[in-house]
């Protein structure tokens, strides 16, 4: 029978794989959890294999770690607070280098914990996380967002255009039906596994380091002989040459244009659980240590990041 919600054995089995034990969180809120999961990727109720088969897909220890921080578990933001503060921190000063951008970062804690209260309840914006994308990539996505949010909101005080925008410029700027997202993300996900594919192959291990193993700036830089602030800089440079790349994909090979591109870059902000970097730069590679090992340095580098960071400390 199709429905949104598994099967008591399935939502036992997916509980045991998400490891919600840890903070002691209710099988009935996980199973709430997959259940709005479920429904924001299918429009009508799935056959029990699709909804099976999708909810197997998830990042289910991160998706119980927000359903325990949305309940205001207190082991369960120690942790949040401990391992994704420097991945917030990395993704705003990946934003704006000066640091213009950390405050953004410290003030979505307010959101994430549900300062905010509608209806006499305290909302946490965890709810809105569905665990399609990991919830780091998913945090970068909200503060990308609260960043365009922030920089729109300063031009409404910018003078007006001297005239009036044409109709087809308003037509623009209307919400883009979901068919169209999926399209615009499906372009996306092909232009940027494209300009990953022509970077240099270094280039491509220090994003790998970066996005998909989640290692500072000083740990990729005692893997790759570099200094942390030459690998912010090739960072920084990589990120460029993608963009650039993206955006000359789009332009000559879709024959997009300006106003569209920018839709396409939108639509990866709407919808970042059908683009996570990390899964495009596919599995990382190690440099031969002095013992030709590829992988110990990683090894070493991963036991000793909880001993060389203290909590909370920016990356």
């Amino acid at each position: 029978m199709s429905s949104w919600r598994p099967s008591d054995s399935a939502v036992t089995h997916l509980y045991r794989q998400s490891r919600a034990d840890r903070w002691s969180l209710p099988v009935a809120v996980l199973a709430a959890a997959l259940e709005r999961s479920a429904r924001k990727v299918f429009v009508t109720p799935p056959e029990p294999r699709d909804l099976e088969r999708l909810l197997g897909s998830l990042h289910l220890e991160d998706l119980a770690l927000a359903c325990a921080c949305a309940s205001g578990h207190e082991a369960a933001w120690e942790h949040f607070v401990r391992e994704h503060r420097p991945v917030l921190y990395r993704a705003a000063d990946a934003i704006d280098p000066t640091g213009g951008s950390r405050e953004l970062a410290d003030s979505l804690y307010g959101e994430l914990f549900g300062l905010v209260e509608r209806s006499g309840e305290r909302r946490s914006l965890f709810e809105y996380f569905h665990g399609r994308s990991s919830l780091s990539t998913w945090l970068r996505a909200v503060l990308a967002q609260r960043h365009v949010d922030r920089v729109r909101s300063t031009r409404r005080f910018e003078p007006l255009p001297e005239t009036e925008p044409t109709p087809s410029a308003r037509s623009q700027e209307r919400p883009q039906p979901q068919s169209r997202i999926s399209e615009y993300v499906q372009l996306m996900r092909r232009a940027v596994t494209a300009a990953i594919s022509r970077l240099p192959a270094k280039d491509r291990l220090r994003l790998g380091y970066y996005y998909a193993e989640d290692l500072t700036l000083a740990q990729i830089g005692r893997a790759l002989g570099e200094h942390e602030a030459t690998v912010s800089r090739n960072l920084a440079k990589a990120r460029r040459e993608i963009r650039t790349d993206v955006e000359r994909q789009l332009r000559e090979e879709d024959r997009m244009n300006p106003s569209q591109i920018d839709e396409c870059f939108a639509a990866v902000v709407e919808d970042v659980g059908a683009l996570d970097v990390s899964d495009l730069l596919g599995p990382v590679s190690d440099p031969p240590d002095s013992s030709g090992s590829p992988g110990s340095r990683r090894k070493d580098s991963r036991d000793k990041r909880s001993k060389e960071r203290p909590e909370g400390a920016s990356a």
